[in-house]
C-alpha cells in the first residue's frame, strides 16, 4: 500500500492550544508502527473511549493519537507471514488509543503479537459489539471458573448491569448456566436485563450493605463494574468461596474494607485488567465469545450503530450516565 494514502481518523491532541479531539486527514505513514496494516471496518464505544475523547480522564500516554481500543477489519498489508491480505482481524486493549493510534480510523497499524485472527462463529461487527466491554465480561467469567466458581454454588450478581460490561456479562452467565443477579440504579430497565437473562433484579437505591464486616451471605460469586462502597458492600455478603471479579470504577476507585471476608469466608477478589492480558488466555476468552459463550441478545445490547462524526454526542451520553448496552462504530 501507498504509505502516503490518506484517510479520515478520529484524532486527540494535547498541546500549547488545548485538549482537543476530532475528524482529520492523516497518511498512513504517520501511523503507530506494527507488522499488521489493517482496512478498519468496525470500532466500538467504551467507557475509556468516552474518558479519552472527551479529555475527562488520563487515558492517552503520549499524544497525538487516534482514538479507540477496539478494532476489527481486513488485512490490507502485513510483514508476518502469520497474516495475509483480506484476513479478517481484530485487537482490543493492548496499547490501542493509549501508547498507540486506536481503531477510530480508516486504517490502524498493529502489533502481530496482539493482532487476533476472528473466530469462526462471529463476524467483525460482532466481535466489535462485544469489544473490550465483551472480552472484559467474558475474561471475569473466565477468571472466576479457573478459581472454582461454579453454577451449583448460587447466583451471580452483577454491578452496573445497564452498561456495556454489565448487559454482557449477564447475557454471558446465562450462557455459561449461571444464575445471574443484576444491580443497577435504572430501574426503568428492569425489563431489558430480565429480558437478557437475568433472574433477578436489584435497585441500586434500594441496596443496604449493613456495617458488620461480614453481613448475611447473598451471591456465590460478582461481576463488579462500579468500585467504591458497592464493591465494599460486595465484600460482606458473598457466600464462602465465592469470587469477585473487579473490572471498573465507574462510581470510585476506592475500597473500603476489611480481611474478615477473606480469611473467614475464603471469598477471592479477582483482578480483571483486560488491556494487558496474555495472548494465550485472549485467544481462549475469545473461542469461548465466538462458541458456547456467544451472548444469545447480542443484537439487543449493541442497539446503536454510529459513523465517526457522531463519536462526541456518544461520548457525553456515556459519561453522564445515560448509555444502555453497546455502540457499535461503523468505520468503512
Amino acid at each position: 500500500m501507498n504509505p502516503q494514502t490518506t484517510f479520515s481518523a478520529f484524532r486527540i491532541h494535547n498541546d500549547a492550544s488545548g485538549y482537543r479531539a476530532g475528524i482529520e486527514p492523516m497518511r498512513v505513514d504517520e501511523l503507530s508502527p506494527g507488522e499488521v496494516l489493517v482496512k478498519v471496518a468496525y470500532s466500538s464505544v467504551n467507557y475509556k473511549d468516552a474518558l479519552a475523547g472527551t479529555g475527562k480522564g488520563k487515558i492517552l500516554r503520549q499524544f497525538p493519537l487516534n482514538g479507540g481500543i477496539d478494532v476489527a477489519g481486513y488485512v490490507a498489508a502485513s510483514t508476518d507471514p502469520r497474516f495475509k491480505e483480506g484476513d479478517q482481524v481484530l485487537c482490543t486493549g493492548c496499547g490501542l488509543s493509549e501508547t498507540r493510534d486506536g481503531g477510530y480510523a480508516e486504517y490502524a497499524r498493529l502489533e502481530s503479537k496482539w493482532t487476533i485472527p476472528l473466530p469462526a462463529g462471529l463476524t467483525l461487527r460482532e466481535s466489535m459489539a462485544l469489544g473490550t466491554a465483551g472480552f472484559t465480561a467474558a475474561l471475569s467469567l473466565f477468571q472466576m471458573v479457573r478459581n472454582g466458581q461454579t453454577p451449583d454454588m448460587g447466583p451471580v450478581v452483577v454491578t452496573g448491569a445497564t452498561g456495556g460490561v454489565g448487559s454482557l456479562a449477564v447475557d454471558i452467565l446465562t450462557r455459561a448456566g449461571f444464575e445471574a443477579h443484576a444491580i443497577t440504579g435504572k430501574v426503568e430497565q428492569f425489563d431489558y436485563l430480565i429480558g437478557l437473562g437475568a433472574k433477578q433484579c436489584i435497585a441500586r437505591e434500594g441496596l443496604h450493605w449493613g456495617q458488620r464486616p461480614l453481613e448475611t451471605a447473598r451471591w456465590a460469586g460478582a461481576i463488579d463494574n462500579v468500585g467504591g462502597d458497592m464493591l465494599a458492600g460486595l465484600t460482606r455478603v458473598i457466600k464462602p468461596y465465592g469470587n469477585i471479579a473487579s473490572c471498573g470504577l465507574a462510581a470510585s476507585a476506592d475500597l473500603a474494607t476489611t480481611v474478615m471476608p477473606f480469611i473467614i469466608r475464603g471469598v477471592s477478589l479477582l483482578g480483571v485488567a483486560s488491556a494487558g492480558t496474555a495472548r494465550p488466555i485472549r485467544e481462549q476468552v475469545w473461542e469461548r465469545l465466538a462458541g458456547d459463550w456467544k451472548p444469545a441478545h447480542l443484537a439487543t445490547i449493541a442497539n446503536r450503530e454510529v459513523a465517526l462524526a457522531e463519536l462526541g454526542t456518544v461520548f457525553d451520553t456515556m459519561l453522564g450516565g445515560g448509555s444502555l448496552g453497546r455502540t457499535v462504530v461503523r468505520i468503512a
